[in-house]
């Protein structure tokens, strides 16, 4: 144990804001790998996924001792029945996310990125009876009327997005009452797919599944899926242990803001007229409701050094 002191928090918040930094970019640039492995199919990608997550995960619980934590949270029937509902949130994400890039979808995946935040302020207040705020009313009626446009004028839904943020708030909803960490939390709904996605695997192995069929190269691809998935979660755990929230909330953007320009730059998605419209409410919504949290944080953040400080009753 060691005395913190101003220049311990300062590098203890540059190495946090490193780590943050870190994990958002690579989820920002994780359509890159799976744009890699579009050729084989997103449920087959998905298995491997799982299994390489689980067993990479099921290491780390060992290195790092936590195996009697997992058995812990399993044992607990309040978690485990939490953590069941949460395996089949993240798969659906999952597939989601790697369908969406595969099928040149990216740019409605960092829609639904976009509106999250937005999207756990109503979770909040519909589940968690927490009170809204006039302004996070107001950034979400922006983000709601540019998403209804982009319904209308495309007289299409966007789907995509709409799974990608329900699926990813409510996992983080429940995540959140539940007892467990992240990485352990991760480690059990791994388990838990696990024995699926591996006898889905086996199956494919004699009715055309692409791992060992292809190429050397694609089954390093599909095995490093472990890696793609748990490594930026290992950062963001380091990162939110560092960081205050205020800070965690602007880096969140750090990632659909990535999968925004992969899709028009790089990966040639139409940016139509109907996407201005929707991302520039989305944008506008997010610049509110972020600039609302940060002048509350610090209103809060003054109050309490008045409260503290010896002059505070002067």
């Amino acid at each position: 144990m060691y005395e913190r002191t101003p220049h311990t928090d300062c590098t203890e918040t540059r190495i946090g804001l490193a780590y943050g930094l870190a994990a958002y970019l690579w989820w920002g640039l994780a359509p890159i790998y799976f744009k890699a492995v579009a050729a084989v199919p997103a449920v087959e990608v998905l298995a491997h996924r799982v299994v390489w997550s689980a067993v990479l995960l099921a290491g780390l619980l060992l290195v790092k001792r936590r195996v009697r934590e997992a058995l812990g949270a399993v044992r607990d029937r309040r978690t485990a029945g939490l953590l069941a509902v949460t395996t089949v949130l993240i798969a659906v994400n999952w597939l989601t996310f790697i369908f969406a890039v595969a099928n040149g979808y990216l740019l409605q995946a960092s829609l639904g990125y976009y509106v999250n935040p937005l999207l756990n302020v109503v979770l909040g207040f519909v589940i968690l009876r927490e009170r809204l705020r006039p302004l996070q009313w107001v950034s979400v009626a922006i983000a709601a009327v540019g998403v209804a446009y982009f319904t209308l004028r495309l007289d299409t839904f966007p789907w995509v997005a709409a799974v990608l943020a329900v699926t990813f708030g409510t996992y983080g909803l429940l995540r959140k009452t539940a007892r467990v960490e992240a990485l352990t939390g991760l480690a059990v709904e791994t388990t838990l797919l696990a024995p699926l996605a591996a006898g889905y695997m086996v199956y494919l192995w004699t009715h055309g599944g692409k791992f060992g069929q292809v190429s050397r190269r694609l089954d390093v691809l599909l095995v490093a899926a472990g890696v793609v998935t748990t490594l930026p979660l290992l950062w963001f755990t380091h990162a939110a242990r560092r960081l205050r929230f205020v800070t965690i909330g602007f880096l969140q953007y750090v990632a659909p803001s990535a999968q925004f320009l992969l899709a028009v730059l790089a990966f040639g998605e139409r940016f139509t007229p109907a996407h201005a419209v929707t991302f520039g409410c989305i944008w506008a919504a997010l610049i509110l409701f972020s600039t609302e949290s940060v002048l509350r944080y610090r209103a809060a953040a003054r109050r309490d050094v008045r409260a503290v400080s010896p002059l505070g009753d002067s």
